[in-house]
């Protein structure tokens, strides 16, 4: 009683909704937990009590250095308060796994963000988004039914009026095999909210007939309707093709959703925000679009923000070439192509969509001139135009570093990596070469991080990938071993020290 007289005679109202809600986290845990803008700030002492405590709760395991994390903060953060706002049960924590690193042992963190959702204390692997609406959308999904029943001509407006993207199915009988098909899809289809209705009048609101699939949306025509036969694999195109805007902008929101969608073919336009013909060239790209729903994103890269450089780069593009385009294939085998003619008019974007969709261009890769002084220094310098001349003779075992130059793990081998180039300068049948891979690119190499190295061997000039020390004696025992000592396995993770591109 002597701590609620002292409030009300501090009459704050703020502190006093502030203490309460403390005391309740504290009630509900067990022990009192900090929050930050939401998020239960989880410990090695607080973090069995919380997931053990609480049905559902999604744990991100951080490193206060790392990007990634950074970028996902305020996400979480809005997530947490979505949650908080719908009065949800699920709980977003997360663990500064750099200090408490017996948490991240136990739960085998490899890498940063790494999320995980506790069901009744036990783990699974979360596979959703990094925006706070996919995060939400995802966890609704693994804590209730996949599609929300709309019973009512309110409730639906209400679903609708929630979120950007929704997904309507309308069936008479629920229980029918088209209705199942659309359950199913629900329940893999993570980033987006599905409802479900049986309703005559959210029939007649919405105008539906028959069994239908219905995408609302807050852009461009605000409703699509799926034609064709409910099945999973159409549903899945259907809702790709239609959820995201028709050309989309690349920006930290919509990247996630941009790369890790349905759709793996993007057509990017590089544009400036700026320039007076912007709007006209989206309205271009728009047209060409209507027709490729389902099979290509269109995509816009403002390429007056200095942080798109680096993608410019990525596709070996100029300034001077500005604006332009090219399209990306973002299958196993990543494939990039450039059109014959870059300007930016629905005539050019539409054929050169269509030669990409009939497969009459070939991929396109990067290289720099051949240097005149190429072969000079112990170490070779290699080029998309020079590579298969100099790392393909069979009668030589050729080691090439596929590099970055604004890599640090790459500088910091270089003077090692020159040494080895010195050691080996007057074999007869040992080259010791780099390239540089944001400049050039050769078929059947990827390269996934930096640096890379591989030896092409000679006789059958077999790939052997180099994962050993990088040390002088290891990499020369590598060469004269002849690719055995210090190669890779097929299942060997990444090395240590890899910039990924």
């Amino acid at each position: 009683m002597g701590l609620l007289y002292l409030l009300i005679i501090i009459q704050n109202k703020m502190k006093l909704l502030v203490l309460f809600a403390s005391l309740f986290v504290t009630a509900a845990l067990g022990a009192e937990v900090e929050k930050e803008e939401g998020v239960l700030v989880l410990t090695a002492d607080n973090f069995q009590e919380v997931v053990d405590g609480n049905e559902f709760v999604l744990v991100e395991f951080y490193a206060p250095w790392c990007g990634h994390c950074k970028a996902l903060a305020p996400e979480y953060a809005k997530a947490a308060q979505q949650l908080a706002d719908k009065e949800s049960s699920i709980q977003l924590g997360k663990v500064d796994a750099t200090i408490h690193s017996s948490l991240g042992e136990k739960f085998e963190i490899r890498g940063y963000p790494t999320l995980k959702f506790f069901r009744n204390g036990k783990a699974v692997e979360y596979s959703g988004g990094r925006t706070a609406d996919t995060i939400v959308s995802w966890l609704e999904k693994k804590t209730g039914p996949p599609a929300k029943t709309l019973d009512s001509v309110e409730t639906a407006k209400a679903f609708a009026d929630e979120k950007d993207v929704v997904v309507v199915g309308f069936f008479k009988d629920v229980e029918s095999a088209a209705a199942k098909v659309f359950l199913s899809v629900a329940a893999e289809m993570d980033d987006y909210p599905f409802g479900i209705t049986s309703d005559d009048a959210v029939f007649a609101e919405y105008g539906a007939e028959g069994e239908q699939v219905v995408l609302l949306k807050k852009f461009d025509e605000g409703k699509a309707v799926m034609e064709g036969e409910i099945a999973e694999a159409a549903v899945k195109k259907f809702v790709a093709g239609n959820a995201l805007p028709l050309v989309i902008e690349f920006n930290q929101e919509t990247a996630q959703k941009i790369f890790s969608g349905e759709i793996k073919s993007h057509c990017l336009l590089f544009l400036s925000g700026k320039a007076d013909n912007f709007a006209a060239q989206v309205d271009m790209a728009k047209e060409v679009a209507k027709d490729n729903k389902g099979e290509l994103l269109f995509v816009t890269i403002d390429t007056d923000e200095d942080d798109h450089k680096r993608i410019m780069e990525f596709f070996g593009m100029e300034e001077s070439e500005l604006p332009s385009m090219r399209i990306i294939k973002l299958e196993e085998d990543m494939s990039k192509f450039k059109p014959e003619n870059a300007e930016i008019s629905a005539e050019n974007i539409r054929a050169f969509v269509n030669a990409y969709k009939a497969g009459t261009i070939k991929p396109h890769l990067m290289s720099a001139e051949v240097p005149e002084d190429w072969d000079k220094a112990p170490v070779k310098v290699l080029v998309g135009k020079n590579f298969a001349e100099v790392a393909l003779d069979d009668k030589k075992d050729v080691l090439v570093e596929f590099y970055a130059p604004w890599c640090g793990h790459c500088k910091s081998l270089e003077p090692i990596y020159n040494q080895l180039g010195e050691k080996f300068a007057d074999s007869e049948t040992v080259v010791i070469a780099k390239m540089d891979s944001t400049a050039n690119e050769v078929e059947n190499v990827k390269v996934q991080g930096f640096p890379t190295i591989k030896l092409f061997r000679k006789g059958d000039n077999k790939v052997v990938d180099y994962n050993g020390e990088r040390t002088l004696d290891a990499l020369a025992k590598f060469m004269e071993s002849g690719g055995t000592d210090g190669a890779a396995a097929d299942d060997d993770e990444e090395p240590e020290g890899h910039d990924e591109l």
